[in-house]
């Protein structure tokens, strides 16, 4: 069994991207590869190493 590789997700993309919904920071959960908005409430997944910044994607928190 083999484990799937990690990505991680650019510091400077961290730093422009916001949360769609609110235009709110964005904080990156590297054990779930997802950015969460708690402003939102939402999770947006990491799919190898690209953030899904659409709404229809995150699921709730």
């Amino acid at each position: 069994m083999t484990a799937e590789p990690r990505h991680s997700v650019d510091p400077k993309l961290l730093e422009i991207l916001v949360c769609p919904v609110t235009k709110g920071p964005l904080e990156y959960d590297a054990d779930n590869q997802e950015l969460i908005s708690k402003s939102a409430g939402l999770a947006y997944p990491i799919r190898d190493g690209i953030p899904i910044m659409l709404e229809s994607e995150a699921r709730e928190l």
